[in-house]
Formats: structure tokens, C-alpha cells, sequence
């Protein structure tokens, strides 16, 4: 815990905080004006430096450089002091623990660059076992082209070291190369440094050069967290070096790391440009909870259908279309790529309606092996008396067909070969397919949509038991939740496709037996927002967006998480959670 590093944005594991000195610092970035280093303990006996609030102080430490053995390191273990001062500790990524300080400074960081996989253990290990306000530094590595990996896997704070070694040997850095100065004919930037003829342009020149692009990366990793786009720019910066592109992809592979630091739901739209798409946290969190929470309520047929431009997917011309043949006659459920299989019920639901994709008419074997398994999971855990695939030839009919092998279905397919689904062949085939079935009601297909929404944000089986017994208001989307007693229970927010709780719905949901998600606080009474400080504790399952309880002596209420439950309980500074509504006990 600390008190001079506060985080104010996240992304995923990167964020953007603030070095509470007297001139504060916005991170992430470069340090080295104002980071004092008290000194190896190998050449020397150090003292306890002053220090002071105007710079972050690396305390007395013993360095252990990556491959040094694990007795070494424990038989020449630093007890660092508590100062009350902005400081750092030195720590290896296999022997990190939590010392009190504001800050971390990785001392095997050198030796892990190059190697995706080892980069991502580092850093994973060490942000595990520090608590979670604290900053990561690491030192003599950060490059333009680097950078935005490293702050994305989790690194808060970078020295110069690497930027001025390399201008200095005469390597000119962007985002994508590094230059050897005489092979550059002219100058591709127009920073201070290279403001004058090629000529004069000297290696000095070049050092203060890659510092200024490394200084303006940083401004754009940071302006990427805040907007809630760093993936989307780290998914083409990484392209730049294919250790960067591995590291990417060791660090989706880490889920339990990186899927507690992803919110469950933001405004940012996600831009889904390359394969890489699919691993994304909220892509495959997604495909998890409809094939492992979700299940469909209704008893008629399914019809698959094609995703649309539009989102939600009901407000598109086509969708418009297939629903007048359907007339409510089944039940529909979209393909995707990237997202995999989206029930109607659930289309505005982040990300469902929060995506963009690549529109070639082509499917790649990735996306198809991925919507294919998605599919297939759903349909093993959802029963329909019958199946209609209502889509094109080009990819989806052959995902729907490897599915239909796999399980042993037997699918009818509306749209002819070489045909449209909006065609007035296709869409009389479907409704033809669905002759003599019957209609469900508005009632039925708000209350599945509740439900189904409670299932996805809650665990499996949460829409039952909240709201078996409810009567809904309002227009869809933003339906509204009511007891047979007429008492509002929850709101259906219609931006991301969420449950908005009441303070009865709250109750109602604590007597559940639904996974509540719950924050312990001390005795006071919340209004507005929960800052850490307040929180005792809270649960490890909570997700930036969920939906909480807040419980204390004094107080009950509900809000929405603004950290992940283990942020909430070792947090010294920022808001928790955001409170909606609150009663003093």
C-alpha cells in the first residue's frame, strides 16, 4: 500500500496514475528527473537516505540479475525500512514481495527482453505479489517501439537508459525500427533534435531525439488507457517485432492475470482488425458466460443468423427482416466474428453491440474454428426442438455444417446456395420452416431477457432464482423491474446491456441464492462514491463494472465496481466503487 502512487484510469493491466510528489508525475512514464538511487549494498554499507517528497528514492538494495539462484537471493534478502517518503524497492520477478514501498523496480528486467514469454512471467509475478497501488519499474529497457507492450502488460514507470545508449552508438528509434543513423538520408520526425539539416544532425542529437520519441509514445500509451483503446493500438504496434507479437500473446494466454484487471463493460468500442481480436479478454469472457452461464428459456425453434453492421443487432435493416418472417416464432441467436454466438437476448451487452469488424466476405480458418467451438458449446448445453440456420454460404454455413456433423443435428438451411439471406426466397424458406409454430409473448421475451442478463453478469442460474416472480415495464431496452407487488427491483441499461439494482432488488439479491458480490466497509455512511481507504474487504470475483453490495455497521447499498475486488481491499487511494443508492441502518 501507498501513499504517494494513486491510479486513476485502467485498461486492462496497464493504467494511467499519478506519483503523488511535490510536482506530481503522470504515469506511465519516464522517471529519471526525479528518481534518486541510494545505492547497491554489494559494493558498500549504505544509510537510510532522507529523502523527500519532491523524488522517488530507491532505497539501499542488492540487485539479483536474472538466472542468479534462489538461495543466493534469500541468503542476501534486503529488510527494506519504512521511510516516509516516496521510495522504491529492488525486487527480482522471483522473489518479489510486498516491502512497504510506493514502487518496484525490476532487477532481472534486462535479461527478460526478447522473450515473450519470460517478459510476461516477470512482470506477472511481480504485479501478484505487490499490492495492487503500487508502481513497476523497469530500467535500461523502454524504446519507442517497445513501450506500449510493456505498459500494457503492466509496467507503470521507464528510465531513458535504453533511448540514450542506442542515440549515443548512433541508432535513430521510431515506433516501428531502429536506424543506424548513416543509413538515413533524412530525418522522419520533426521533434526539437531534428529540426536541421541532415548534415549537422549528430549522435548527440540523435540521443535527445529517441528520448523525445519515446516521451511522445508514452503521451499516446496513456491517452490509449484513457480512452480504453491501448489494445487496439497495442494489436498493430506489436506487429513491429515479433518478440512484442509473442509477448502479446503470452499474456492473453495468462486469463486469471489479465481477465481480473478487464472491465466487464466500458464505452470504448472494441476494433477488431486482426486475429489477435479473438484472444482479447473481453472476446473470450464473453464466449465463456454465454456457454457456461447463459441458458435459452424459450421452447421454440432456433434460428442462426448472420451478425450486422448495425448494433444492436434488432435495429439493422436485416435483422428487421428475418424478424418479420420469424414473428416471434423463435428464438434468435446471431454468428460473429469476433464475438462467437450472440443470443437476442443478450445483443446489447458488452461487447456485443460494442464492435467493429473487418467486413471481406471472407471468413479465415481462426475465426471459423473459434465461432465453431463457441456454437458448439452452446448447443450442447441449450435444447431446441429444432434447428434453422438462416445464413450465407461464405463461412457461416460451413461453421454451421461442422457443428452439425460434430453433434449429430439435423439442421434445415433457408438461404439456397449462392443466396442472400434477405432475399424474398430466403426469407419466405424461413418462414415456411416455421409454419405452425406459435408465437411467444412481449411478456415472455422481456422476462427471458432479465433473466438471461442477470445469468451472464451474475453465474448460472442467478436469473431464476432473483427474478422467477417479476413483472417488467417500460420499453425494451430499458425495461424496467418490478416484484408482483409493483416495487422497482432493477433497470435494464440499455448502453451496455447491464442490470441496474434498487435498493429492494439489492435485499432481494442478498436473500438469493445468486453469487452476490459483496463490499465490506467501515462505519460510515457512503454517498457518492466508496474510497479504498473505507474498504475492509471485498470479494476476489468482482470486476471493474460489476454490479456490488456495499455493507458496513452503519450502512447498505448498491453501486458499480470501480476496481477489482483485490484492488478494493489493499488500496489506499482512489474510488472503489460508485453508489447508487444507499440506506443508513
Amino acid at each position: 500500500m501507498t501513499d504517494y502512487f494513486e491510479i486513476h484510469e485502467r485498461d486492462g493491466a496497464a493504467r494511467v496514475g499519478e506519483l503523488r510528489l511535490s510536482s506530481p508525475v503522470t504515469t506511465p512514464a519516464l522517471v529519471d528527473d526525479i528518481l534518486e538511487d541510494a545505492g547497491s549494498l554489494w559494493s558498500a554499507d549504505r544509510d537510510v537516505p532522507e529523502g523527500d517528497d519532491s523524488r522517488l528514492t530507491v532505497l539501499p538494495h542488492r540487485a539479483f540479475p536474472g538466472g542468479t539462484p534462489e538461495e543466493v537471493q534469500e541468503s542476501f534478502a534486503v529488510d527494506y525500512p519504512d521511510v516516509d517518503y516516496p521510495s522504491v524497492a529492488v525486487v527480482s520477478s522471483e522473489q518479489a514481495d510486498n516491502h512497504g514501498t510506493d514502487a518496484y523496480a525490476l532487477s532481472n528486467g534486462q535479461s527478460v527482453m526478447g522473450h515473450g514469454a519470460a517478459l510476461v512471467e516477470a512482470v506477472v509475478s511481480v504485479r501478484e505479489a505487490i499490492p495492487a497501488d503500487t508502481a513497476v519499474l523497469f530500467s535500461g529497457v523502454a524504446t519507442p517501439r517497445n513501450v506500449a507492450v510493456l505498459a500494457y502488460a503492466g509496467v507503470d514507470l521507464f528510465d531513458e537508459t535504453a533511448a540514450v545508449v542506442k542515440g549515443t552508438e548512433g541508432r535513430y528509434l521510431t515506433t516501428d525500427e531502429a536506424y543506424f543513423l548513416e543509413d538515413l538520408e533524412e530525418l522522419p520526425c520533426s521533434c526539437p533534435a531534428c529540426r536541421q539539416p541532415r548534415e549537422e544532425f549528430t549522435r548527440e542529437d540523435c540521443a535527445e531525439h529517441n528520448v523525445n520519441a519515446l516521451e511522445a509514445e508514452l503521451a499516446i500509451v496513456r491517452r490509449r488507457i484513457r480512452d480504453g483503446r491501448l489494445r487496439d493500438y497495442v494489436e498493430g504496434q506489436a506487429r513491429q517485432d515479433q518478440w512484442l507479437t509473442a509477448a502479446m500473446r503470452e499474456l492473453d494466454s495468462q486469463w486469471g492475470y489479465l481477465e481480473k484487471r478487464t472491465p466487464i463493460l466500458r464505452d470504448a468500442q472494441i476494433s477488431a482488425a486482426t486475429a489477435d481480436t479473438l484472444r482479447r479478454v473481453e472476446i473470450q469472457r464473453f464466449a465463456d458466460r454465454v456457454t457456461t452461464r447463459y441458458r435459452n428459456r424459450f421452447k421454440n425453434p432456433l434460428v442462426l443468423v448472420p451478425c450486422s453492421a448495425a448494433k444492436p443487432y434488432s435495429e439493422s435493416q436485416s435483422h428487421r427482416q428475418f424478424h418479420d418472417a420469424i414473428q416471434w416464432r423463435a428464438h434468435l441467436v446471431s454468428m460473429t466474428s469476433p464475438i462467437g454466438v450472440v443470443p437476442q437476448e443478450l445483443e446489447t451487452t458488452y461487447p456485443a453491440q460494442h464492435y467493429d469488424t473487418v467486413v471481406t466476405g471472407r471468413w479465415s480458418e481462426d475465426e471459423k474454428q473459434f465461432v465453431s467451438a463457441v456454437l458448439e458449446r452452446y448447443l450442447e448445453r441449450n435444447e431446441y426442438p429444432k434447428i434453422v440456420a438462416h445464413v450465407p454460404d461464405e463461412g457461416y454455413r460451413d461453421i454451421v455444417e461442422r457443428v452439425e456433423e460434430s453433434l449429430d443435428l439435423e439442421i434445415t438451411y433457408t438461404v439456397p446456395e449462392g443466396g442472400h439471406p434477405t432475399a424474398d426466397e430466403s426469407l419466405a424458406n424461413l418462414s415456411e420452416a416455421l409454419s405452425g409454430e406459435l408465437k411467444y409473448s412481449k411478456r415472455e421475451r422481456e422476462h427471458n431477457t432479465v433473466r438471461a442478463i442477470a445469468d451472464y453478469l451474475l453465474g448460472d442460474g442467478a436469473g431464476d432464482d432473483l427474478f422467477e416472480d417479476i413483472q417488467t415495464t417500460s420499453r425494451y431496452p430499458k425495461i424496467q423491474v418490478r416484484d408482483p407487488d409493483d416495487t422497482q427491483l432493477a433497470t435494464m441499461v440499455p448502453q451496455y446491456g447491464t442490470l441496474s439494482f434498487t435498493l429492494e432488488g439489492a435485499k432481494r439479491w442478498l436473500e438469493s441464492d445468486a453469487p452476490v458480490k459483496r463490499v465490506e466497509i467501515d462505519g460510515f455512511v457512503p454517498h457518492g462514491s466508496v474510497l479504498a481507504p473505507g474498504v475492509v474487504d471485498a470479494d476476489e470475483e468482482i470486476r471493474v463494472g460489476d454490479e456490488v453490495l456495499v455493507e458496513g455497521p452503519q450502512a447498505f447499498a448498491v453501486g458499480r465496481a470501480e476496481m477489482f475486488g483485490r484492488e478494493m481491499a489493499e488500496s489506499t487511494r482512489g474510488i472503489a466503487c460508485e453508489v447508487r443508492h444507499v440506506e443508513e441502518k
